[in-house]
Formats: structure tokens, C-alpha cells, sequence
């Protein structure tokens, strides 16, 4: 006869003594730990104590939490009357505990219920290298062009070093943003209302969901919350634009050794249909550049330089790049954004878009041609319907 099945009893109140008992009272399992808090319990499941987690309503039970249980191996059952148990995806005993534990070993654990509707928004996000290359800048007027062509546009700040959208927006700092929407998400609120809530409209058919207002705070952005949150992104908005952080490192290490700063940009990087990275003209940038191009594992992303101009690359400074990146990173196209230090300064001085600011700027002009490109090869690459505008 096999080992009894190890159960972990994270129960609250009065409840506790009688599923200890009724799992107990089962040949196949046994009760291996009686947990004081969720906290406990994940750290039992973590040192493989355990192969089902009973447990009920807890204070701090969110997706992190039940990811991280997930992850060492476990499956989880509820009891109680708790609704938010089951929109995490956690199955609740509705009759014999012990049949639901044992289901609960041969059983996938189930995605977030009910599960949000998926739209047809094609997501695009706007990386590249460290040391200021412009990011933001191409993010923000990606999206208010995007916009301006009719587009329903939602622009997410998910910068966790340095978010700065709402700086560059001159929008208030302390209002909610990502932070507030990934938490509530992750305690199992609908994703869609969340957003309807959060996202502050900026221009008409343009919302903004703001960063981190202290970097600090880049723990409450989990992949889990995001992973909630894709299909009501995409569900709101016909093109959502990600603002993600410079360069991260894909092997971190496992998620089971908790949330990492960089998870942000993986996730956001995994789910877009289109990634543009974003390099600096200057010599030291482009090297950066082709470091990023050549560790990228995946498809090759677009690849924008921002910044050109001739006194740092020569007479022909667009030639000069795209040989320079095509030799060394085997890049077969860029997209120059031309130096435009007036038209930005103006932008920055009262926070408002290059179309706002200088609505004949090369630099917007550019930007708009490149995201009008890269959406429709999204949308294509997608199978997406080709947005009607007005």
C-alpha cells in the first residue's frame, strides 16, 4: 500500500478542527501540517511538505500566492463559503473534502474563473537599451498618434526602475496606476473594471495607465497579475502600448524563488505582438544596441534609433546605422528617428505630446510612420480585424 498523501490545513476558525478530522479519517491522507497563516503554508508546499493545500479565506490570498503553491507542485482546495476562492481559480469543496482532496492531486488546477473575455487589441511593446535611449518618448507618441488615427489606445506604464509617463504627460503623480490595478487583480477583482477605473483619459480615444509612483513598489507588479490582466488590456482597447523597462535577463532565475524586478518586461515582452526596441544614435548606444539585438532570444524586434544626426554618425547617418546594425546584428531594417532636441523640449516643458507640442516635427513624423507600420504587421500577424476609423 502507497504513502498516505500529505495535506496541508490552512483553515481559519472552528472550521480547522473538523477538516482535520474528516481528512485524517481517510486511509489515503494525512495531515502533515496545521498552518497558522497562508504564509506558512506556502513556505510548507515550498519545502515539498505537502501535496494538497486545504485551506480557506485568508487575509493576502491572491494570484501570487496561489501561483506560488501551483509552482512547488500542490493542489488546492477551498472550503467555506468564500467567492473570491473560486475567482482564483481555487476549486471549493461543495461536498465529501476528502474526494475533492483526492481530485485535487489528478486534477489541472483551473485558470481564473470566470475567465476574462479576450479582445481582438494587439499589444506592442516599446523596450530596448539602458541609458536613457528614448524609450518613453517613442512609447507616449506611438500611442497619441495611434490615437489621433482612430484607434482606441491604452498606454501602460510598466517601467518598474523608472516610470515616467505621467511625468512626461504632466499628470499627477499620485494618482492610482499599475501598482493599484496589478494588487486589486491579483486579489481576484474583475481585470475590465479595474481599468475602467484606473485608466485616466488623456486625449479622446488615448488612456493612460500610470507607473509606479516610487520604484520601490515594483514588488506589487507580478507576472500573475499580469497574466490577469492581457485579455481586459486587449478587451478595452483596439492597440495597447507597454512602456517596459531596458534590457532584463530572461534567466533570473525560477519564479519559485519569488517575484523579481524584471518579471514586468518579461511578461510584457511575452505577451506583445510586436516589441520595438529602442537604441541611442551614439556610438556607445548602438553598441548597446547590438549587445541587446544578439541576446534577444525569439523573433528579431523592430529596431528604431533614435536621436540621429550626422555629427555622431557621419554625413549619411541613416546608412551609416542601418550597415553598422545590419553587419553586426544581422538587422535588415531600421526605422530612424531623427534629432529633434526642440520639438521634445517643448513637448517636456508642458507635458504634453510631440503632435500637441510641434505637430510638424520630423521626429513625429517619424514615429507616427513607424507606428502605423508595426501596428498593421501586428494586427496582420495576429489575424485581427483591421480597425474601422472615424
Amino acid at each position: 500500500m502507497s504513502a498516505p498523501l500529505g495535506v496541508v490545513v490552512a483553515v481559519r476558525g472552528d472550521a480547522e478542527v473538523r477538516v482535520v478530522a474528516e481528512v485524517d479519517a481517510h486511509p489515503r491522507l494525512t495531515v502533515v501540517r496545521r498552518c497558522a497563516d497562508l504564509a506558512e503554508a506556502v513556505a510548507v508546499v515550498r519545502a515539498g511538505l505537502g501535496t494538497v493545500v486545504v485551506l480557506s479565506e485568508q487575509p493576502h490570498l491572491d494570484a501570487d500566492a496561489v501561483a506560488a503553491m501551483r509552482q512547488a507542485g500542490a493542489g488546492i482546495v477551498g472550503v467555506g463559503a468564500a467567492p473570491r476562492l473560486e475567482a482564483l481559480g481555487i476549486a471549493v469543496a461543495d461536498g465529501e473534502l476528502a474526494e475533492a482532496v483526492l481530485a485535487a492531486v489528478d486534477t489541472p488546477a483551473p485558470e481564473f474563473l470566470p475567465p476574462p473575455t479576450p479582445g481582438d487589441g494587439v499589444v506592442v511593446a516599446v523596450w530596448g537599451t539602458g541609458g536613457a535611449p528614448g524609450r518613453t518618448t517613442v512609447a507616449v507618441n506611438l500611442a497619441a498618434e495611434a490615437a489621433l488615427a482612430g484607434e482606441r489606445v491604452l498606454l501602460v506604464d510598466l517601467d518598474t526602475y523608472g516610470a515616467s509617463i505621467s511625468s512626461m504627460l504632466g499628470l499627477a503623480d499620485e494618482a492610482p496606476g499599475i501598482a493599484s490595478v496589478a494588487r486589486a487583480a491579483a486579489r481576484g477583482e474583475d481585470p475590465g473594471s479595474l481599468l475602467e477605473r484606473h485608466a485616466l483619459e488623456v486625449e479622446p480615444r488615448l488612456r493612460v495607465v500610470t507607473g509606479l509612483t516610487r520604484a520601490a513598489r515594483w514588488p506589487e507588479v507580478t507576472a500573475p497579475a499580469l497574466e490577469r490582466l492581457w485579455p481586459a488590456l486587449r478587451a478595452v482597447a483596439d492597440v495597447v502600448v507597454l512602456d517596459v523597462a531596458a534590457a532584463a535577463e530572461a534567466g533570473a532565475g525560477p519564479a519559485t524563488m519569488g517575484p523579481r524586478r524584471d518579471d514586468a518586461t518579461l511578461a510584457g515582452l511575452a505577451e506583445a505582438d510586436a516589441v520595438i526596441a529602442v537604441g541611442g544614435a551614439e556610438p556607445h548606444q548602438l553598441v548597446r544596441l547590438v549587445h541587446l539585438l544578439l541576446d534577444r532570444e525569439g523573433p528579431t524586434p523592430v529596431v528604431a534609433v533614435n536621436r540621429i544626426r550626422a555629427s555622431v554618425a557621419g554625413a549619411r547617418p541613416e546608412d551609416a546605422i542601418a550597415a553598422a546594425l545590419g553587419r553586426h546584428a544581422g538587422v535588415s531594417e531600421v526605422w530612424p528617428l531623427p534629432w529633434d532636441p526642440r520639438a521634445c523640449d517643448a513637448a517636456a516643458r508642458d507635458g504634453r505630446t510631440l503632435a500637441e507640442a510641434a505637430p510638424r516635427s520630423p521626429l513625429r513624423r517619424a514615429i507616427a510612420s513607424m507606428g502605423a507600420a508595426v501596428v498593421t504587421d501586428a494586427r496582420a500577424s495576429r489575424g485581427a480585424p483591421a480597425t474601422v476609423t472615424d
